[in-house]
């Protein structure tokens, strides 16, 4: 494996465009930020194990008993997403560990940091995202 040596990061170290990219740095700010990611998901998820154990589905209303269900099934819906989201940010941490994180999957160019920055599991360049929805668009269309 290609791993950097983890770099020190001082608490206030934002990605430039002036040093090179994807350096030492930039990968441990970027791999702290989707562990910072995951675990965050993770805290949620158990809160809302706890959550459901501690509801009570003996609700004597009707009306109660189904807007406990709704309540529920939105979470149990949130929490999906959530769990296909840590999929995509361990991936990232793959590439990471691979040394191909920030690059893009289709073109191998630079994400750009911005974009990383906005969205840390991205696997395409901005043109590239913008090709596949350009794409996804006309075939829905269709």
């Amino acid at each position: 494996m290609n791993r950097p040596l983890k770099a020190d990061l001082p608490a206030d170290y934002r990605p430039s465009d002036d040093e090179p990219f994807m350096n030492a740095r930039q990968q441990e700010y970027f791999r702290r930020k989707l562990l910072g990611w995951r675990e965050d998901l993770l805290m949620e998820s158990k809160e809302t194990l706890v959550h459901l154990r501690e509801e009570s589905g003996q609700e004597a209303d009707i009306a109660d008993r189904a807007s406990l269900e709704t309540d529920r099934s939105l979470e149990l819906r949130t929490r999906d997403r959530e769990r296909k989201l840590i999929a995509k940010i361990d991936e990232a941490l793959l590439r990471l560990e691979n040394g191909t994180y920030g690059y893009c999957v289709e073109t191998g160019e630079p994400i750009g940091l911005n974009r990383l920055e906005a969205r840390p599991i991205a696997t395409l360049g901005l043109e590239a995202q913008e090709r596949h929805e350009r794409m996804e668009k006309t075939h829905r269309d269709d």
